[in-house]
């Protein structure tokens, strides 16, 4: 639910409701049997306490931060409110017009339910609503489960209890330090426990008030299935909020209600991560939480049926535009099909359940080895004891003796893998890929095809840009993945007008060619080195830069000797070092092309 003063023209209140299953007409009334609720009920003061604990937080958090907050951001909000004629309050401002909007008591139970009588008042009522196939009788439907009695169908609300943290389950006696090592390149520090568990420590006050937390553990997508489908897709929708120990989602909301705690999954390519940013004040229940959450994980039903009903509710709009097209099929097709990427198929997405979640992602949990990074304004000693109560405390875990399947690139193509979409008729994109590399060794290797790639980008913006506009900024990128030895690519993707995907191709080509043919003017290599650098010197002020960079690292200490070499491989980069990897690399045996376009337009002649 939102509420928006649109412009300051219209004020909304506005519902999305997604059902489970393809029936509306319920999931429609039993929506407006909440709010026919909540104008009718009040909440609890407790209900109230808690939400108002959440604002109370974040705009703390403003407050807190608002010494490194992002200028660009600041920009941003001043611009926004000049297009609608009103000002900006800074964070102090603004939170304390919330405190003193609580010292007056506009949060209780009788303020907050005329405030859900008045947002669900107005003059008029609209809905839209989409299927997946056509139904004639829509409308009618619609009119009907509007007017529909919902009077009491919205049953007993849930009696949250309070929670704290002595509910989770518990993890053991803290941890033993069984070495510590100084990292003095970058003012860090490895400590090992007992049980096998690694922190890597940076303590820093360059971002007041934030801490950045993240746990690698397991193989990640080396630890996946390369020859079958799985249910890897849907773990960052459903593996959270799966619960923890007999905590489900609603204990854990209350459980972190005004405290900056949070919990996000990812899958990388040699690991599986738990980040969240968190504060000074609670990055020891944080750091708790996520320990927790891998030693005693909960299997909800609930998360894995809304992670189905969500990725079916996708697929219509993917074949809509041909960004929609690329986000469903290209990580897929540029992996030679590997499932372990990419949308999953219908087949797949309908076949997902709770039963089949659990057995894939349980053992999987299990497996180590487990990597804390705690980056940001904390104290050693401090930290160090948090990790050994939390990580440090959990039992031993083996790591995984699975061999990873390596990526396969696809295989040159003559003519384009073509796709359609059912958008605009003006509309199409165009993709070329060639085969790189992979692994840590070659990291320096890896940095000279980024800056090839920004060569690559800019001539083919210039030239697509002086034949009448034939592109919208041309994307072109090198990717390659430290965590595996194969899988990486340099790849250029351009929205086109349908009638210049084959120019598209010709135009690219062409670069690779001359690439490949002549060495680079060094002024035109400055002018790309240049704004790199500069780049990378603003993005290793925050924590964030460093925490991607030496992820793994107290694992493989290489990673930590490519960091050193960041800023020396960009600068030591010459003309004759690009012609040698695109000479390498940008192969026209080894290139592989694809195109989307309009289902009613012909297919571009390949060139």
């Amino acid at each position: 639910m939102s509420i928006d003063d649109v412009s300051r023209s219209a004020n909304l209140t506005s519902v999305n409701i997604v059902p489970i299953g393809t029936d509306w007409e319920a999931a429609l009334k039993d929506v407006r049997a909440v709010i026919a609720d909540a104008q009718t009920n009040a909440p609890s003061q407790a209900e109230v306490d808690r939400e108002y604990a959440d604002f109370d937080t974040i705009m703390r958090t403003q407050v807190e931060t608002a010494r490194v907050e992002a200028g660009a951001r600041q920009a941003d909000d001043m611009v926004g409110a000049l297009d609608i004629r009103e000002t900006v309050a800074g964070p102090e401002t603004s939170y304390k017009i919330l405190q003193d909007a609580k010292a007056k008591g506009m949060f209780t139970p009788a303020t907050l339910l005329a405030a859900s009588k008045r947002i669900f008042e107005g003059t008029a009522t609209r809905a839209l609503v989409n299927t997946i196939t056509a139904d004639p009788a829509a409308v009618a439907k619609l009119e009907t489960a509007l007017k529909a009695d919902v009077s009491g169908l919205a049953g007993l609300r849930r009696q949250q209890n309070a929670v704290t943290f002595a509910a989770l389950p518990p993890l053991g006696k803290p941890g033993v330090v069984a070495s510590r090592e100084k990292i003095a390149a970058f003012d860090m520090e490895q400590v090992t426990y007992a049980n096998g568990t690694r922190l890597l420590l940076f303590p820093n006050t360059g971002e007041t008030g934030r801490v950045y937390v993240r746990v690698r553990f397991g193989r990640g997508y080396s630890a996946i299935p390369a020859n079958k489908p799985s249910p890897a897709w849907a773990g960052d929708l459903a593996l959270v909020a799966g619960g923890i120990g007999k905590l489900d989602q609603g204990d854990l909301d209350q459980l972190t209600a005004g405290r900056r705690i949070g919990l996000d999954f990812g899958i990388d390519d040699d690991a599986f991560t738990l980040g969240a940013l968190t504060s000074p004040a609670d990055y020891a229940d944080q750091l708790t939480l996520m320990a927790a959450k891998l030693a005693f994980p909960a299997w909800d039903a609930a998360p894995v049926a809304r992670a189905r009903v969500a990725a079916l509710a996708a697929f219509a709009g993917y074949e809509s535009s041909p960004d929609g097209v690329l986000s469903r099929d290209l990580e897929k097709l540029l992996r030679a099909g590997d499932p372990r990427w990419g949308t999953p198929s219908r087949e797949s997405v309908e076949a997902l359940n709770a039963k089949d979640f659990r057995k894939f992602w349980e053992p999987l949990l299990k497996t180590g080895p487990i990597e804390v990074s705690v980056f940001g304004d904390v104290k050693s000693e401090e930290a160090i004891a948090a990790v050994a109560k939390s990580f440090g405390a959990i039992a031993p875990r083996s790591a995984s003796t699975a061999v990873a399947a390596p990526v396969r690139f696809p295989a040159h193509v003559a003519t384009p893998v073509m796709r359609t979409h059912t958008g605009p008729q003006n509309q199409a994109a165009a993709v070329i890929a060639w085969p790189t590399g992979g692994g840590i060794e070659a990291i320096t290797e890896s940095r000279r095809l980024d800056v090839l790639a920004q060569v690559f980008a800019d001539r083919l913006f210039e030239r697509l840009r002086q034949a009448a506009g034939a592109s919208y900024s041309p994307n072109v990128q090198s990717q390659w993945p430290t965590g595996m030895n194969s899988g990486g690519r340099l790849v250029a993707i351009g929205q086109v007008a349908p009638e210049k995907v084959a120019f598209f191709f010709e135009t690219a080509r062409k670069i690779a060619a001359e690439l490949v043919s002549t060495p680079i003017a060094d002024d035109e290599l400055q002018r790309i080195k240049r704004p790199m650098g500069q780049y990378i010197m603003r993005a290793s002020t925050g924590n964030q830069f460093w925490m991607q960079q030496l992820g793994g690292a107290t694992y493989d200490p290489r990673r930590i000797d490519a960091t050193k070499r960041i800023a020396e491989d960009l600068v030591s980069t010459t003309p004759a070092d690009l012609q040698a990897v695109a000479a390498k690399y940008l192969r026209p045996d080894r290139d592989w092309t694809m195109a989307v376009v309009p289902a009613a337009a012909p297919k571009p002649a390949a060139k």
